[in-house]
Parts: C-alpha cells; structure tokens; sequence
C-alpha cells in the first residue's frame, strides 16, 4: 500500500516549494533506490504543465568512479551538465543512498581534486538561484541506511523524516506558510543587525553580517527547512568554535571540530577523528578556509542528532557554520568548491548575541515573535 505521505510531499514541493507553471523546465534528480518518490514528482511535476528531465543514477557509480577515474577524469566537467544548469528553470534533487560510508576510505585527495573542479557548476548554480533565473529544492528520502545512521528503524525514521516535514498535518503547505510567517519576523530582525555573537562550550565567536542580507529557509530550497541565513563579511570571523556534533562530508566523519578564526581564516583545525581530511578539505583552494554561510536552526520538529546534514542543521535551538562557498543572495563573495555545513548545539547553556543584545539563551528565542518550541 502507497504511503499517503509520499503523494502529500511530491505535491507541496512541486507546489509550494518551485511553484511549478506550465512550459517550467525541471530537472529531478536521484538515486534509483528513491524510485517512489520520484515517479510521484514526475506525475506532480507532469500535472503542473512542466517539462520533466530525470536524471536517476545508482549509489555505486560515485564509489567507482574515484576508484578508476584517472587525474584527467577527475578534473572533467561535462558540457552537458553546465548546459543544463544553464537552462532549466528549477531543480529537483532527492537524496538517498544505499550505503553512507561508501566513500569513506577514498583518497581525500582525489575527492578535493574532483570538488574543485566542479567549482565553475557551483558559480552557475548559485548565481542563478540569487538572480531568480532557477527555482532548487532538495529533499531526502527515508531509506534504510540513513535510517541506520540515525541508528533508527526504518518506520521510526520515516516518521522522523516525514514529521520534520509537517507531513503527518491536513495540510503542509498551510503549515509551512505559518512557519514562514514566523520566520519572518526573524527574519527581518537579522536584516538589521550588524553583527552576530555565539557563546557556548568551548565557542566565543563572532562575525559581522553589516549590509548582508538574512533568508529565510521556509520550505523553498531544503526540504524539510527551518532555518534563517546569512553569508557573513568574509574577514570578519574572529575567535573560536567547538562543533557539538561529527560533521559528515562525502562519507567522512570527522568528530570534534575546533575551529579558530583570524580575520575571516581558519588559522588552526584540530579534530579528534579525521584531522587530516578536515585539514584537506580546508586547504582544497582558495575559499575553503573562509566561511560562507552563518545560520541558525528553527525547526523545533527536528529535535535529534542524525548525521544528516540536512536535518541536523536545521535542529531548533542550533546554529551552523559552513566552510567554502557562500550563496551570492546574501552578498557573500566568497567562491568554492567546498560547502561543508557544521553544526554547534546552543540548547544547553549556549547564547546568541545580536548587536549586543542576548536574543537566545539555550536554544530559545527570548521574543516570542520568533520561532518556539
């Protein structure tokens, strides 16, 4: 029997999410173990009058091609692939994999090499998405090993992954257009601000975000959202951050991640697991070591450590950090092939500062106005 829910999610992000219209050019793109999901975009997409492209691909070719790919394969950047972020109007993406850890044990290396190189795909995309020319949204689908890695049953982590989502409500998109509301509020609070302060175990850091724009993450890019960002002044981080929990990349976990930041740069990395591959990642060009993005989790549904990014930044009562590409919405300029997201819990004991001013104090927003539990 088809769970109901798949139906309610290819409806609100193909609805509400890209706002598909007639003569649309849309691309989903996902692994075959995601099936379900995408014949239901694919008929939701189709009902709205788009034009569909699928690009359904296996969890494996990833692990094959870093095992043969010689330095010339690696730096390779399909025209096709650049054509068609060049001329689609909105994007697609399901995530699924049938094996998280795949990429584990390759070379990090090869993995930096073949990042960089897809870096001027990065430019397109990003530009496009700040001038308005393409709509993206990306969603995961329950499958079993991200289940596991939730160290979860396959029925608890869909619901997990469905709840994070409002999909269990009447309506969703009713829903997600209240949490917009509240987001706002937020929202236009940051836009603002001058600069934002964190505290927390082992975390005094702070950075300017003057004439950068916040957005508000209401279910229109990642999904399930919950978030407010923003691309911080890139010379301005100074001090230090402890991650609160494994931030995961390309199928590498690297656990406690201390970071301290000198006008902007990295200028120390220290890891207890996976010290090396951090240290790659960050020296992988120019950008690495910058951040690009600053933002703070607002989805108090999302209440546990998965080892998926996409939730776990999203954790109401979180912030998060990421390494590498800023989007260009928000008036960051700083360019990667990097855009690695790590997450540090507030919720006990932490703080956030704007201007001066304590607006959250362990993982609760002190105005009522912003987004509660």
């Amino acid at each position: 029997m088809k769970d109901p829910r798949i139906e309610k999610l290819a409806r609100l992000l193909t609805e509400y999410s890209l706002a598909l219209k007639p003569g649309d050019i849309v691309a989903i793109n996902g692994e075959a173990i995601a099936a379900p999901l995408i014949r239901e975009c694919y008929r939701a997409a189709l009902r709205r009058g788009a034009f569909v492209i699928c690009d359904i691909t296996l969890d494996s070719l990833s692990e094959i091609f870093f095992a043969e790919a010689n330095k010339a394969q690696l730096k390779w950047v399909s025209p096709f692939a650049r054509y068609k972020l060049q001329h689609i109007d909105a994007s697609l993406g399901i995530w699924a994999d049938e094996n998280t850890k795949a990429l584990t044990n390759v070379d990090h290396k090869r993995l930096a090499a073949a990042s960089a190189a897809r870096k001027p795909l990065s430019k397109i995309f990003m530009d496009r998405s700040a001038s308005g020319k393409l709509r993206w949204v990306g969603t995961q689908w329950p499958c079993q090993a991200s289940a596991q890695d939730a160290e979860m049953s396959l029925e608890e982590y869909e619901d997990f992954v469905y709840g994070a989502g409002h999909l269990d409500k009447a309506d969703p998109i009713q829903e997600w257009k209240r949490i917009s509301k509240d987001q706002q509020a937020l929202t236009d609070f940051l836009n603002k601000s001058r600069e934002v302060r964190l505290v927390a175990e082992d975390t005094d850091l702070r950075y300017s975000c003057k004439g950068r724009k916040w957005i508000n993450c209401d279910g229109h890019y990642n999904f399930p959202d919950g978030e407010v960002f923003t691309g911080p002044v890139e010379d301005s981080v100074q001090g230090y951050v402890k991650f609160s929990f494994p931030a995961v990349h390309n199928g590498h976990e690297v656990d406690s991640v201390r970071l301290t930041f000198e006008r902007g740069k990295v200028a120390k990395a220290e890891a207890e697991k996976g010290q090396d591959f951090l240290r790659a990642m960050i020296q992988m060009d120019s950008g690495s070591c910058y951040l690009g993005e600053g933002a703070i989790g607002t989805n108090y549904n999302v209440k546990r450590y998965t080892k998926n990014t996409l939730f776990d930044e999203k954790i109401g009562g979180t912030i998060h950090l990421a390494l590498g590409a800023g989007y260009t919405e928000t008036g960051n300029k700083n360019r990667s092939g990097l855009h690695w997201d790590m997450v540090c819990d507030l919720r006990n004991g932490g703080e956030l500062y704007v201007d001066g001013e304590l607006i959250q104090k362990n993982g609760k927003f002190l105005n009522k106005k912003f987004p509660q539990p």
